[in-house]
């Protein structure tokens, strides 16, 4: 990977006896959308602390955009664009101003922060809301506006953390696109997620870390053709026939299935063909209440390799 906007080695960060990054290694090419998902806990927001040039790392090699965030913190955080979890916006500030001001912060002439300001609310198309305060807009609108002020420096690396988190389908879907469209204009794209399916609209490549540590990285298909079957059979049975029904459901696809999976509401079968393997379970006799073919997902790729166990 020639010049890689982001370079780590053997990158921990740990407090006090805790180790929250356990010796990773990265690349980031320019102009790739690269994702991190694991669930809480698993090191995700303290390696995006330490690539934001605000948290240094305790051992290791990393270099962003060719620099030393250590050593380069200021010169590294002028070419990032930064969307924090949690919005930030200046609440006393209409929605034009809170751009018009962060961009001030970046140096830029009064003129240049309102034409900026301008661009940016076409490009997140809320230019009718310019005059409104941040407390009139709504969720989504919020997000936008975020997103917009993230950019006023025309960043050549954007860090996103948790970029759609509580907005609906529709305001998902809108930041998608405009997400999509700065990846086209070539800013690079680096991004914690929760959302499986927004992983695999967005990214690349990814890695699923846990614990600490990288449990497996690729792009998104090549993940789910490594750690999962094409499709995946889900069978439910009737109240009390769970247990009974799930060792039976094994040994009926014990050669047609890759992996039988228990859980306490359904039996999940993960096989190349999951209407032939709903088949075989009816042929040995078993009468589940319902059954589910889809596609196997980056769902099913996190919850192999991190668990199922909720982590707090």
């Amino acid at each position: 990977m020639p010049d890689p906007l982001l370079h780590a080695r053997g990158l921990r960060k740990s407090f006090g006896d805790l180790e929250a990054v356990c010796g990773i290694d990265l690349d980031v090419a320019a102009g790739e959308a690269f994702g991190f998902l694991g669930p809480n806990g698993a090191g995700k927001s303290s390696t995006m602390r330490m690539i934001a040039a605000v948290s240094p790392p305790s051992a290791g090699t990393l270099r962003v955009l060719g620099m030393d965030p250590v050593a380069q913190g200021p010169q590294v955080r002028a070419r990032l664009g930064v969307c924090p979890q949690e919005d930030t916006l200046d609440n006393e500030l209409n929605v034009r101003d809170n751009l018009v001001i962060y961009a001030r912060y970046f140096g830029l002439s009064r003129r240049l922060a309102r034409e900026r300001a301008e661009e940016l609310l076409d490009f997140v198309n809320l230019t009718d809301k310019a005059r409104s305060k941040v407390d009139e807009l709504s969720g989504g609108m919020k997000r936008r506006l975020t997103i917009a002020r993230s950019l006023v420096n025309r960043p050549d690396l954007l860090l996103l953390d948790e970029p759609t988190t509580g907005l609906d389908p529709q305001a998902r879907h809108l930041l998608w696109d405009q997400l999509f469209r700065l990846k086209q204009s070539g800013v690079t794209l680096i991004l914690t997620t929760h959302y499986m399916d927004e992983a695999e609209q967005l990214c690349d490549r990814l890695v699923v870390m846990d614990a600490g540590r990288i449990a497996a990285e690729g792009a998104p298909q090549d993940l789910i053709r490594q750690h999962s079957s094409r499709e995946v059979a889900e069978l439910r049975f009737a109240l009390g026939e769970q247990e009974v029904a799930a060792p039976l459901v094994a040994r009926a696809l014990e050669e047609r299935a890759a992996r039988v999976e228990t859980l306490p509401d359904r039996v999940l079968v993960y096989a190349d063909d999951g209407e032939a393997a709903v088949e075989t379970a009816l042929a040995a006799g078993l009468r589940p209440v319902a059954t589910l073919v889809r596609r196997s997902s980056l769902e099913d790729v996190f919850l192999r390799l991190t668990g199922r166990t909720l982590v707090d």
